[in-house]
């Protein structure tokens, strides 16, 4: 693919829009090691809420990156795991999160510096 053709590659916006919606990436992440449950989930991810959980994981099996088995238990059990799609996911995320700490104390300090100018005002 050509550098300008980028911007108008519809499949290129697609995995765009899958690794940009933060839960996304971090549910993918949180089922790199097989099967979960749900609650396993909520306590492996810090900060999400089951309605979020549920809308990201359907969000993921609906694009093919992962699977939802349920079971006629009483109560009902359900789990997820990656697909092999999904699974090509795992290095791109790993290389993102791997730029995030090699990079995001600079990212904070940019912010900190747009959202306070006049105190890095004397900074060069």
């Amino acid at each position: 693919m050509r550098d300008d053709n980028l911007l108008a590659d519809c499949r290129a916006r697609l995995a765009f829009d899958l690794l940009a919606n933060t839960w996304n990436a971090v549910a993918l992440w949180a089922l790199r090691h097989g099967l979960r449950r749900p609650h396993e989930l909520l306590d492996l991810i810090g900060g999400i809420s089951p309605k979020i959980l549920t809308e990201t994981l359907r969000r993921l099996e609906y694009n093919g990156l992962v699977s939802r088995r349920s079971y006629a238990e009483s109560p009902p059990r359900v789990e997820y795991q990656l697909t092999a799609l999904g699974r090509t996911l795992l290095g791109p995320i790993e290389a993102f999160g791997a730029w995030a700490f090699d990079h995001g104390d600079e990212v904070m300090a940019a912010q900190e510096r747009a959202d306070h100018p006049a105190a890095g005002a004397d900074i060069p």
